[in-house]
């Protein structure tokens, strides 16, 4: 019984064979113009590491509200920067433009990279706003702000899509680990090739999903980092230090509520609009504290600030509105910032990371640069709190 049942499938193969052969060679010689050929993702070069100069520039876009391109008109321009004929188009230059003029070794997009009300497909919004750093060959990782969303895709949507993109360091979330949101991340930053610490991270990057709107006792606010979250953060940041104590960054779309009290202790910077935070504070800031690696913290979210404000020894700095199609203000123009790292010299090879710098670039005709400011120098483990500027200073 079994014997004949073999013979009969055996006698079956040929055909079976036959017909994939056929279909294999109609495929080839009679193809279909419309079918989709399938693609590989063009990686980044992993592990990202410190340049043979001893240096790792990292550029925020923080808000780009990217809708449907050259349809997508701009907001708060003054009719001497394009009025009518500005469009998402301008977010585009100003990417492309930085991007040539800093060369970056990273760039992190802090949230709200495309507007969903004004997105009709999110995942080709998605395409058109990263493209630059897509063309440029720049890696690039990317965390979800409040507005993501709206359009056509979920936030695990999204985070995935983006995953998958060309030169895309992004990750959905941590393996191992169940946490809240979509989009909490580490990315280790290594020893340039030929040093010592070619296989060490010199430099931690924490990436962390802040939510959307939720509703509290009733009343709608602002998303925040959950404890699952921070719980993550806390036990990667241990794993970390037990092989080097480098120093971190950590990339957030929504301020903690914190960040309202710089008004009255000084910044650097402009601090132009309230702080625009959830009700609830998840502890973040003293969680942050007590790890101890984090020596600042790069936001989104409010658009019109763009300052830089130390909390207990850390620092929290906005990116500044990015985006042409993002709220802003007339004769206020779109920025970027940059973040700079440079690594000790030593006699043979490079060491540790020796100081951290950041600085912000304006999208107007001399691509300015303004508010240069030290972060963190390990030589004296301290921030430059010279820099500080008080209300009406």
């Amino acid at each position: 019984m079994a014997a004949s049942h073999l013979t009969a499938l055996v006698s079956l193969l040929p055909p079976f064979l036959l017909a994939l052969l056929l279909l294999r060679l109609a495929t080839v010689l009679d193809p279909d113009p419309d079918a989709a050929a399938p693609r590989v993702k063009a990686a980044a070069p992993l592990p990202l590491r410190f340049r043979h100069d001893g240096a790792f520039k990292i550029l925020q876009v923080a808000d780009m509200h990217f809708g449907n391109g050259a349809a997508t008109r701009c907001r708060d321009v003054a009719p001497d920067g394009g009025g009518a004929r500005c469009s998402d188009l301008n977010t585009t230059r100003f990417l492309r433009r930085v991007i040539e003029a800093e060369r970056p070794d990273l760039i992190a997009f802090t949230g709200d990279n495309i507007f969903g009300g004004s997105a009709t497909d999110a995942a080709e919004s998605l395409l058109r706003a990263i493209s630059p750093a897509m063309e440029y060959k720049v890696p690039w990782a990317a965390i979800l702000g409040n507005h993501d969303q709206e359009s056509t895709m979920t936030r695990e949507e999204l985070m995935t899509f983006m995953s998958l993109m060309d030169y895309s360091v992004s990750q959905v979330n941590p393996p191992g680990f169940l946490v809240h949101g979509f989009g909490n991340y580490h990315i280790g930053i290594h020893g340039p090739f030929g040093s010592e610490l070619v296989n060490t991270s010199l430099l931690n990057l924490y990436f962390l999903d802040s939510g959307d709107r939720e509703v509290v006792n009733g009343v709608k606010t602002y998303g925040w980092i959950k404890e699952s979250q921070l719980a993550w953060l806390r036990a990667t940041s241990l794993e970390l230090q037990k092989t080097l104590l480098a120093p971190a960054l950590a990339f957030f779309h929504i301020p903690i509520p914190e960040v309202r009290g710089l008004w009255y202790s000084g910044f650097k910077g402009q601090y132009q609009e309230g702080v625009a935070c959830s009700s609830v504070n998840s502890g973040v800031l003293g969680t942050l504290v007590s790890m101890g690696d984090v020596k600042a913290v790069l936001l989104g979210h409010d658009h019109l600030n763009d300052f830089c404000g130390n909390l207990n020894g850390i620092w929290f700095c906005y990116g500044g509105g990015f985006g042409y199609h993002a709220y802003g203000r007339s004769h206020w123009p779109r920025r970027a910032r940059v973040i700079y790292s440079e690594l000790k010299k030593g006699q043979r090879s490079w060491m540790e990371v020796e100081s951290i710098q950041t600085w912000k670039l304006l999208d107007d005709e001399k691509l300015s640069k303004i508010d240069e400011q030290v972060l963190w120098r390990r030589s004296t483990d301290d921030s430059d709190h010279n820099i500080l500027s008080r209300p009406g200073a």
